[in-house]
């Protein structure tokens, strides 16, 4: 994908933004506390929203990004082109590392805009958040039932 397709407009952004934040109000966090809403925008032109769902056995809870991801997925969706976290804190929060593997299985080096109490919203790129990537090229040559 260029760069030219990564291209998301402002009402979009607004969009995913309302969307994140409405998620992160039902976030389920009684152990934390710390409300997580997250949207991507699919290949479909549909947004979809996630938050998160902790669980007492910490591992086994769910990150607003997986579950955003996998909303849209649900849905039909082939490939994700943005993804926005918000928290509402003071500081920018960032996907974790489980999260930029899920992202990068359905998309490129994608804009990822971050919200909290701060004035302005961050972008950066899954590419500057996951450098040096493991991913599904690298999986290209190997033949299904092979050990690579």
């Amino acid at each position: 994908m260029s760069e030219k397709e990564h291209l998301i407009d402002s009402q979009q952004l607004l969009d995913m933004e309302l969307k994140a934040r409405a998620a992160a109000d039902n976030a389920h966090c009684p152990y934390s506390n710390f409300h997580v809403g997250s949207a991507v925008l699919a290949d479909n032109g549909n947004i979809y929203a996630g938050c998160n769902v902790e669980n007492a056995a910490y591992p086994s809870t769910f990150c607003a990004e997986a579950n955003a991801v996998g909303n849209a997925v649900a849905d039909g969706a082939k490939a994700i082109k943005a993804v926005l976290v918000f928290t509402p804190t003071e500081l920018y929060t960032y996907p974790c590392g489980n999260c930029r593997q899920i992202l990068n299985e359905l998309s490129a080096n994608i804009p990822v805009y971050l919200v909290c109490n701060a004035k302005e919203t961050k972008q950066t790129t899954l590419g500057q958040l996951l450098p040096s990537v493991y991913g599904p090229d690298n999986l290209a040559e190997t033949l299904p039932g092979s050990i690579a």
